[in-house]
């Protein structure tokens, strides 16, 4: 089995990533362009002197990558950092060690030491957000009602739009990925 630092070496770069999107590009590109990263010099002085790598497990159909990653570039970006992408549904081995509650959940990163050390790992979405979707699904009737799968596309739709157009997300997600970050690289 490959290590995480041979996933990293062998994935595409977030900015490729994102340019190679057939499903949400316009909204992650929207996204990237809108978030004014909060002046925080001790973070981007952490950042830039322990110059992680990060590893993304993501595929580009996900809502939640589809925010979260537009937010993790926009840090990266500004710290000069790598981050590779590699595809979840392609590289399972990879994704089964990073389950969430069980579940194949994305996007997920895998924050490196230069090295290739494991650090630790975010994902895939902050708390707060979490608590957003947990409020919009509540509604969805029982998966065997006739109509769930109509109620699911309008809930996703909903979600969807929240993580596009309500920007205190992004800032959640920033202060999420923050936190991780400085606790990894302590």
């Amino acid at each position: 089995m490959m290590t995480e630092q041979q996933y990293f070496e062998t994935g595409i770069t977030l900015e490729s990533y994102m340019a190679q999107m057939e499903s949400n590009q316009q909204k992650s590109y929207s996204i990237y362009e809108k978030f004014a990263l909060p002046e925080d010099p001790e973070f981007m002085t952490l950042l830039k002197t322990k110059k992680p790598h990060i590893l993304a497990i993501t595929e580009d159909w996900c809502g939640d990558a589809m925010m979260n990653n537009a937010i993790l570039r926009k840090i990266t970006d500004a710290a000069h950092l790598e981050v590779h992408c590699v595809y979840r549904d392609e590289n399972l081995e990879l994704m089964d060690q990073y389950l969430t509650d069980g579940g194949r959940s994305i996007p997920k990163y895998i924050f490196l030491s230069e090295e290739g050390v494991v650090l630790g790992s975010w994902g895939p979405r902050a708390f707060k957000v979490q608590e957003f979707v947990d409020e919009k699904k509540s509604v969805l009737p029982e998966k065997d009602d006739s109509h769930y799968e109509h109620h699911l596309k309008t809930v996703i739709g909903e979600i969807s739009d929240g993580f596009v157009y309500n920007d205190e997300f992004w800032g959640i997600v920033y202060m999420d990925l923050r936190k991780a970050l400085k606790e990894a690289l302590k």
